[in-house]
């Protein structure tokens, strides 16, 4: 009986767990229907972001190494020392800082040196060279103590300068080599020798046969002119001959003796007054007139002649002068003619010629700066950042790579982001550990430079990769600012927001937008710090 009881007990309670397990199994199965229903997603709430006030900066970004600035080759003009060949390096550059003036390297034991200019050097600077390279010289001469006045011109006080400059420097100026010495030894001799030929024949065409005849008329003539032209010279001088005044004192005593002749027949008549005395008185005054007409006659007469004799003389002086001409018109003709006229010819021409060569040849001859023995750079102090050039080897193009004593962040920016940028914009340099150092824009391109402030610290960092953000825009303080998402754009064009007034409340609301940057963007309107605005839908 108690077996039976027991054995109801079980089966009573094993229907109820079995009954408990299946209504928590049916409670579990759903119809399709249910499960569709159960998974309908529910009603989306807003997204919402604060209004924040801030002042926002708006910047590009330039991702680059940071070096030296402006590398340029180092390269030289042209050979070092004064004649071309082979040029060895024998005192190699070495990194580092350059200041004007200074040693960069040796060449065949000649020096190349650094001077600040923007005109490169090309050329070798001889005597009498002038131009912008040469001024250019001369200012830095004047920058390193040595007085020289800034012409222009590569003279007299500009070679002692740089005389003084080298002796400095322990070098000496570079003068001509023994090439030079022997070319200006070669045109001063043939100068030499064609003034020595052209002698010589001169001498041969004076003394020449065919011409001696015409030569010895010629002197004749050049005699026969000396003494008409000295005749009269005389005759000029004289008024009267000898004879003339001889016959002159004969006719003047003649007059006296009349004269006195006259008195005493007067002083007679007046004595005691007879026709005898009366007729002697007057043949007395007759005689008288007959002799002073005699001298007027006479002077007449003697004038007449001197006027004839010096006419004769100018007549013989012209016939001489006129000789003579014909006589060096033959003897210059005859010497045209002559073979030997054309070797003098040719003989004044040769010697021109080789003065005018040796004239130019000496304008540059001299104490010179070869064109290999100056680098000029742009600006001073700058740096020697790489060597190539090795002492012993043989100098080729380019020795070396220089650049500015500052720093340089170059990189690239897309054309859209370039054109917002500005020559000179501010800008913030980060290295990879967090540091910053304000910088500048300083080249726009097809790369764009920035330069960071000098620092000390940066001499460290050259080498490494930084970040530089490009300010092209910033707000004047702080200002209202939403993410850029909350902006939407009505069918009027009109910017607006929506702002969360209360939980399932928005509303929307006009604003007016200003400077965008790092996802957000400047409004205006009626809006509040605090408010939420709608950046999306969750």
């Amino acid at each position: 009986m108690r077996r039976s009881r027991r054995l109801l007990a079980l089966v009573v309670a094993g229907v109820l767990v079995i009954a408990g397990a299946g209504w928590a199994v049916g409670s579990k199965l759903r119809s399709p229907a249910d499960e569709l229903a159960s998974r309908k997603a529910p009603d989306p709430s807003p997204i919402t972001a604060e209004v924040r006030r801030k002042k926002l900066v708006s910047t590009v970004t330039v991702n680059g190494e940071l070096s030296y600035g402006s590398p340029t080759p180092l390269t030289l003009a042209g050979v070092v020392g004064g004649a071309p060949g082979i040029q060895r390096v024998t005192k190699a550059p070495r990194r580092g800082k350059l200041t004007e003036g200074e040693l960069v390297m040796e060449v065949n034991g000649r020096p190349v040196v650094v001077l600040k200019g923007k005109e490169p050097m090309y050329r070798a600077l001889t005597p009498g060279t002038s131009g912008k390279d040469v001024r250019q010289l001369q200012q830095a001469l004047r920058r390193l103590g040595h007085a020289v006045p800034v012409t222009g011109v590569f003279d007299a006080s500009t070679i002692a300068a740089v005389e003084r400059w080298y002796g400095k420097l322990g070098y000496r100026a570079q003068e001509p080599d023994l090439a030079a010495k022997q070319q200006a030894q070669q045109l001063k001799q043939a100068v030499q020798s064609a003034e020595e030929t052209l002698l010589t024949d001169r001498r041969a065409l004076a003394n020449g046969r065919d011409v001696l005849p015409l030569k010895l008329k010629l002197d004749n003539a050049r005699q026969a002119l000396a003494v008409a032209e000295g005749n009269l010279e005389r005759a000029e001088e004289q008024q009267t001959t000898p004879e003339d005044e001889t016959m002159l004192r004969d006719l003047e005593r003649a007059v006296r003796s009349a004269e006195q002749a006259v008195l005493e027949a007067e002083a007679a008549l007046a004595a005691g007054s007879t026709p005898a005395l009366q007729l002697k008185l007057d043949n007395a005054r007759r005689d008288l007139d007959d002799a002073r007409d005699a001298v007027s006659s006479f002077l007449e007469q003697a004038a007449a002649a001197r006027d004839k004799r010096l006419e004769e003389l100018r007549a013989a002086v012209g016939a001489a002068q006129e000789a003579m001409v014909s006589a060096e018109q033959a003897l210059r003709q005859a010497r045209q003619l002559s073979p030997l006229a054309r070797k003098v010819s040719n003989g004044r021409a040769n010697l021109a010629s080789a003065r005018a060569i040796l004239a130019d040849y000496l304008k540059t001859y001299g104490v010179s700066v070869p064109a290999g023995e100056i680098v000029f750079l742009p600006d001073l102090p700058a740096r020697l950042e790489k060597v190539i050039a090795q002492a012993g080897a043989v100098l080729a193009d380019k020795a070396g790579t220089v650049t500015s004593s500052g720093y340089a962040v170059t990189g690239v920016v897309e054309d859209k982001e370039a054109a917002l940028l500005r020559k000179g914009a501010k800008a913030v340099m980060e290295t990879s550990d967090g540091r910053t150092f304000p910088a500048r824009l300083t080249s726009i391109g097809k790369s764009v430079v920035l330069t960071p402030d000098a620092s000390k610290a940066l001499a460290r960092l050259v080498g490494s990769q930084v970040t530089v953000r490009i300010s092209v825009g910033a707000t004047d303080g702080e200002v209202l600012t939403v993410p850029v998402a909350a902006i939407i754009t009505g069918a009027d064009g009109k910017a607006r927001v929506r702002v969360q007034r209360s939980p399932g409340k928005v509303e929307e609301v006009e604003v007016r937008t200003g400077l965008a940057a790092d996802g957000e963007v400047e409004v205006g309107g009626a809006l509040d710090e605090g408010d939420l605005v709608v950046v999306g839908h969750g």
